[in-house]
């Protein structure tokens, strides 16, 4: 089907469901996926339908989240009607203000106390018996950390890896499941992040999209997404005042009663070096494999945070040192750009 033979379907599927003869469509951005989102007017008001070519995307997972995380009160956006043979998912519009386009020196600690809420609401929803969420599993991780060895490091060092460098890596990978495996483990959205987060009028939750991979995995997952998150980056200090603020309200909600501030921050950065191992892999496969390459941008931030997540910590020690010793400098070279923040991590 072409484009606008699609084009045309979607805009039939949408009278239909509205009861409607004139609608205007405005295309949105899109994401990572090869999902389409479009905004509708009809009537005075506005909705968005998501377009999910069943060739590329399943659309059930998003339904089946959805429907529970909403059930539980959390502010997810309302589905309003869904044909998933066609793709096809007529949603509200939660608006144009991500979070990410909100977020000032002055604010954020006001948004960030609100997104911390939001995300142990979610972390609490029970789970429908219809819609079984996926294990965060050892396999899932590790094959999450190996796009780091299959895609980033080829990038960057453009060499293969020595035998003993490819050991190496797959010691750490290890270390790093079974410390996310020991958490208690939760509904985690999986990309919570300020451009997954919608700053809504005349409402203090935040609305929470792109929420169709969420699984059962470790508890300080999503927090590292928000408050290590790729696209925007906060004094360590004040990410450490909203990391303690999420372990003392996780506590009175009955959540890491028995966990320490200390062992919780040590999960925190374990957790972080698997999640930014998986976000350099990916961020070099979207612009290699799918041609997206304004994500390469990202990579310095990622790097940096990877490398500050191993300083602390003796499991990592010579991972860490790895970092700095091989691809630090060759990531210096690649981006320099970015040398001034690269070098102060050597």
């Amino acid at each position: 089907m072409t484009t606008e033979d699609r084009n045309t379907e979607l805009t039939q599927w949408v009278k239909q469901q509205l009861g409607v003869e004139q609608i205007h469509i405005q295309q949105l951005a899109g994401d990572a996926s090869f999902r389409r989102y479009a905004r509708i007017e009809v009537e005075g008001r506005h909705l968005i339908v998501m377009d999910a070519p069943t060739t590329h995307e399943d659309s059930r997972p998003f339904v089946g989240v959805n429907l529970m995380l909403a059930e539980h009160g959390v502010r997810v956006p309302k589905i309003l009607a869904y044909d998933l043979d066609r793709g096809l998912l007529l949603l509200e519009d939660l608006g144009d203000t991500l979070l990410s386009d909100a977020l000032t020196a002055e604010n954020a600690d006001a948004l960030y106390a609100h997104a911390i809420n939001q995300l142990i609401d979610l972390q609490h929803t029970p789970i429908l018996s219809d819609w079984a969420l996926p294990s965060y599993s050892q396999d899932k991780l590790i094959s999450e950390m190996r796009l780091f060895d299959q895609w980033f490091l080829p990038y960057v060092l453009q060499r293969d890896l020595t035998t003993d460098e490819s050991a190496r890596l797959v010691q750490v990978y290890e270390v790093l499941a079974s410390h996310a495996l020991i958490q208690p483990q939760v509904v985690v959205h999986r990309d919570y992040h300020c451009r997954n987060l919608m700053v809504l009028r005349d409402e203090t939750a935040l609305g929470i999209i792109d929420f169709q991979d969420a699984v059962i995995g470790p508890i300080s997952y999503d927090l590292v997404s928000l408050l290590r998150d790729a696209y925007v980056a906060w004094p360590q200090a004040q990410v450490q005042q909203w990391v303690e603020m999420f372990w003392q309200r996780s506590q009175l909600k009955g959540q890491l009663a028995n966990v320490s501030l200390a062992q919780f921050e040590q999960w925190f950065d374990l957790m972080g070096a698997q999640r930014h191992l998986k976000v350099l892999g990916i961020f070099v496969r979207l612009s290699q494999r799918d041609g997206k390459h304004g994500y390469l941008g990202n990579l310095p931030l990622v790097l940096a945070y990877l490398i500050l997540e191993t300083l602390h910590h003796p499991e990592l020690a010579g991972f860490g040192g790895w970092l700095r010793s091989t691809v630090l400098p060759a990531a210096i070279e690649l981006m320099p750009e970015d040398r001034v923040m690269l070098e102060s991590l050597l």
